[in-house]
């Protein structure tokens, strides 16, 4: 039980370590938060301090996913009697949570994507370049982030009930069923946090990238 929670402490810590914050206020001089959609995110970022920001926002936040969830690997590694993939899913639960509600940040944080692909990517490379593609696709022809994301959030769980192949933790005798419950926690996170997206893209109202800038 200790290790477990241990285990959530160090993965939320290292989700709250919000690079968005840090980058705009280091290369243009202000709290992203401040400006655009409020939301301390890769898209704000690209809308607010550009490129170059961006895709450090988008890198740094895809590793805070790919380490906690290899911490996790290791400790379920050189910890005995560790139930190991209930150890990959408190991590994966944690460090989307401190992404989204940063204690170093006044709980005040991004939307999890970048994070959640990380860690699913961590957790199930196929079932994460599947939903990547699948949010790539539906991002390029809506141009609209928003809608990829919140829907390969949703074929996650999905997926997990037909493919039991590629977890980097699953124990003989057990398949992807086990990690189902996990992938609706992180569904359900990303869905929530995008919320006021859904109301703009149910209304009409979301906002579009344009490919062109």
């Amino acid at each position: 039980m200790v290790v477990y929670i241990i285990m959530a402490i160090i993965s939320y810590l290292i989700g709250s370590v919000n690079f968005s914050v840090i980058l705009s206020k280091k290369m243009a001089g202000f709290d992203v938060r401040e400006k655009g959609s409020g939301n301390a995110g890769t898209t704000n970022m690209l809308r607010s301090v550009g490129k170059k920001a961006a895709a450090l926002t988008l890198i740094c936040d895809i590793l805070k996913g790919v380490v906690s969830i290899s911490i996790a690997m290791i400790l379920g590694n050189i910890v005995p009697d560790m139930n190991k993939e209930l150890l990959i899913q408190i991590a994966g639960i944690a460090v989307i949570l401190g992404h989204t509600f940063p204690v170093f940040f006044e709980f005040k944080g991004g939307k999890g994507v970048a994070t959640s692909l990380g860690v699913l990517l961590m957790s199930n490379w196929q079932i994460g370049l599947i939903c990547l593609v699948f949010a790539l696709v539906l991002m390029i022809l809506t141009r609209m982030v928003s809608l990829g994301s919140c829907a390969a959030a949703v074929l996650f769980p999905v997926l997990t009930l037909f493919i039991n192949d590629n977890y980097t933790v699953l124990t003989d005798g057990k398949n992807g069923n086990v990690y189902f419950v996990y992938s609706l926690i992180l569904a359900i996170i990303v869905l929530y946090n995008h919320r006021s997206n859904i109301k703009r893209i149910l209304n009409g109202t979301e906002n579009r990238l344009s490919f062109k800038k």
